[in-house]
């Protein structure tokens, strides 16, 4: 613990000084990131290996390739992100001295009064990017550099000194983070805490400016009741059950193709998989051949061997996830071997709504199909629950993925494909509701570590301007302000 108080005493004092504010400082700490992406890739993808099983196609792809893409938008974009914002100001713009405009007053009787009008060619009105301070960016397991790093560009992008915490789940790869990454930023401003749980709650007694935290809504709740503690501006990227809705009008092996990609991506360990998919009986029948014909294709007759399947992570998540493979009815897959953390593709079948496998998020290689009767019936289905991370509609009819997408809610939605929403940096990614708060990737993770500064710079002269808000008040000052506040009228200032 008082290695940890001289740690964030250590990076206060360095964000106090200012040393993290200037452009200079925070390009400097982006190359030296990206570099360490570079440095380190070979070892990184090993980690990976070791903790999940993670093919290289996946840890290129998925984690390297898209921390890389963050770190370049980033140095390439930071001077326009950085640079103060104008604003349109709200009152009217009026001529030298007292020349003014004439305005009707709606709503008002009696004449027409001449505004007497300041010209506001010297006042200024913006929004100036300031990064809150100390920051604490809470990471997890599953995609250990990628959910990592990613917030990481936005936080020194903004000009934050900040404490990172790995999972120590994934431990090659926290490994690598703690020993290597420091040696390639400031380590005045930024520094790796290590640790589970009990580590992670004294973290938490500790006052941060911002805190932004990837994991389980569970753990998200202790996380906010902490952060509630100081009144800390929060992130939380949190997980949820995502539907999946294959309309009758679908080409079922291309929608199989598609769902099983994504559904058994990193062995279904991704808050954004489709996490069970409603479709009507008939379509289900067309659905699970095509979904055995893509499983086969993908990961051949025997997937245990295959060396694009992942891995469970440990053994206490292996254990939950067989658990839930005693739900509905097996169709596809269901093979485990426990000494491995190995689970089969899986396709469930028959599966009730009140079964452990639809009550909490699968985060493993199982995905349930459900019947419906209708579009209606499944977004009451899909409305009935907690608002998910992501939302999938397939269909060969616009206008139906524009209903499901108009008439339900989520963090994110992708019509006809999986996940590729989240990998447009152009695209905000967060949940909403149970599924999380606040968004990041691209500038919206540059503006999430930014405190909106509102600024107004206005000319100290002129003071006989204002005489029409200072007491004595008189029904000719208000319709004169009342006036001037109106949004019809030209930009400019008046007060």
């Amino acid at each position: 613990m008082e290695a940890l108080e001289d740690t964030l005493r250590r990076l206060r004092e360095a964000f106090r000084e200012g040393r993290t504010r200037p452009a200079e400082f925070r390009a400097a700490q982006l190359r030296g990131l990206g570099r360490f992406l570079q440095d380190h890739k070979q070892r990184l993808q090993e980690a990976l290996a070791q903790d999940l099983h993670k093919s290289a196609f996946e840890s290129l792809v998925s984690e390297v390739a898209i921390s890389q893409g963050e770190v370049d938008l980033a140095l390439r974009s930071l001077r326009t992100w950085m640079k103060d914002e104008p604003v349109a100001r709200n009152l009217v713009r009026g001529q030298e001295g007292w020349g003014g405009c004439l305005r009707p007053l709606g709503g008002l009787h009696g004449p027409s009064p001449r505004l007497p009008l300041q010209a506001t060619q010297m006042d200024s009105a913006f929004i100036r990017k300031e990064p809150f301070g100390l920051v604490l960016i809470v990471a997890p397991w599953n995609y250990p550099v990628n959910l990592t790093l990613v917030p990481l560009v936005g936080a020194l992008a903004a000009g934050n000194c900040v404490v990172l915490k790995p999972s120590e789940i994934s431990r090659s790869t926290e490994k690598i983070l703690a020993e290597e990454l420091p040696r390639y930023l400031d380590q005045s401003c930024f520094a790796v805490v290590l640790g589970g749980p009990s580590e992670m709650g004294q973290l938490l007694e500790h006052r941060f400016d911002y805190i932004f935290f990837t994991g389980s809504p569970h753990v998200g709740k202790i996380v906010m009741a902490a952060a509630a503690k100081h009144l800390t501006p929060i992130t939380l990227e949190l997980g949820g059950k995502n539907p999946c809705y294959v309309d009758d009008n679908c080409d079922p092996q291309t929608v199989a193709n598609r769902v099983a990609w994504f559904r058994y991506f990193n062995t279904g360990q991704t808050c954004v998989a489709p996490d069970y998919v409603l479709c009507s009986p008939e379509m289900q029948e067309r659905l699970l051949p095509a979904l055995q014909s893509a499983i086969t294709r993908f990961y051949g007759d025997d997937p245990k061997s295959s060396p694009n399947l992942g891995r469970i992570i440990s053994h206490k998540h292996f254990q939950r996830l067989q658990g839930l493979l005693r739900c509905g009815r097996v169709a596809i897959g269901g093979q485990s071997d426990e000494s491995e953390r190995y689970i089969a593709p899986t396709v469930l079948v028959d599966v009730q709504a009140a079964e452990p496998v639809m009550q909490e998020e699968i985060f493993g290689p199982i995905l349930p199909l459900l019947t419906v009767r209708s579009l209606d019936e499944a977004i009451d289905f899909i409305n009935q629950r907690e608002k998910p991370l992501a939302l999938y509609a397939f269909s060969n009819s616009s206008q139906v993925v524009r209903q499901v997408l108009a008439r339900t809610s989520s963090g994110g939605f992708c019509g006809n494909d999986g996940f590729m929403h989240m990998t447009l940096a152009s695209l905000p990614f967060g949940g909403v509701g149970n599924s999380g708060m606040g968004r990041y990737h691209g500038k919206f993770s540059f503006d999430t570590f930014s405190h909106q500064r509102a600024c107004l710079l206005r000319s100290p002269g002129m003071e006989k301007i204002n005489h029409i808000r200072y007491p004595p008040y008189t029904p000719g000052k208000l319709r004169l302000l009342l006036l001037a506040m109106d949004e019809r009228c030209c930009s400019c200032t008046l007060l």
